[in-house]
């Protein structure tokens, strides 16, 4: 029995010993590997839905959204499985912010601002345009909320942003407003 036990006990040593080495060198690659990976917003899929990001991107409409999404550097945050309701500001909403906002809001040393910015546009979950009450406050993805109007013609604002659209998403629905979304 010694015969067997021992040889059988230093072969599985040697073999514990030399899976570690090249587990440890599976996990240099890795990590190496892993450092290099852009993110989630990388990953490229024509088959499924395109998600809130992808939806943004598709739009002539909201480039400057896509802009700012990128100088935050919240892509890859929406890009993820969600759900989430977004607050896209088009174009125009964001011309009409005061002459030089955007400019300085998309420096590098203002990218938290821009970014605290861009989740009080972004709830947590689906809400869809039946689900607005008039009054209701919503949590957004910033730890404020934003209260929702709902006109007598039926008309939906978030903080006086009118709702001008709706295009659901394969992580959400993104709600189109006609104003940038600021926090007070």
């Amino acid at each position: 029995m010694k015969k067997l036990f021992y040889p059988l006990m230093l072969g599985l040593a040697f073999a514990g010993f030399s899976c570690g080495s090249s587990s440890s060198e599976n996990q240099t690659q890795n990590t190496g590997a892993a450092a290099l990976n852009p993110g989630q917003s990388a990953v490229v899929d024509n088959v499924s839905n395109p998600n809130v990001v992808q939806v943004a991107v598709g739009s002539a409409d909201h480039s400057t959204l896509v802009a700012a999404l990128k100088a935050a550097n919240y892509v890859d945050a929406l890009s993820n499985v969600g759900p989430f309701t977004v607050f896209a500001p088009t174009n125009a909403a964001f011309d009409a912010l005061p002459a030089g906002t955007l400019d300085d809001l998309v420096k590098p040393e203002n990218q938290r601002t821009l970014r605290d910015i861009l989740e009080y546009h972004v709830l947590l979950g689906v809400y869809k345009v039946e689900d607005f009450a008039n009054g209701r406050n919503l949590g957004t993805a910033d730890g404020r909320s934003v209260t929702v109007t709902k006109a007598a013609d039926g008309s939906i604002s978030i903080n006086g942003a009118k709702i001008i659209g709706t295009v659901s998403a394969s992580n959400g629905i993104i709600h189109v407003i006609d104003q940038v979304l600021l926090p007070k």
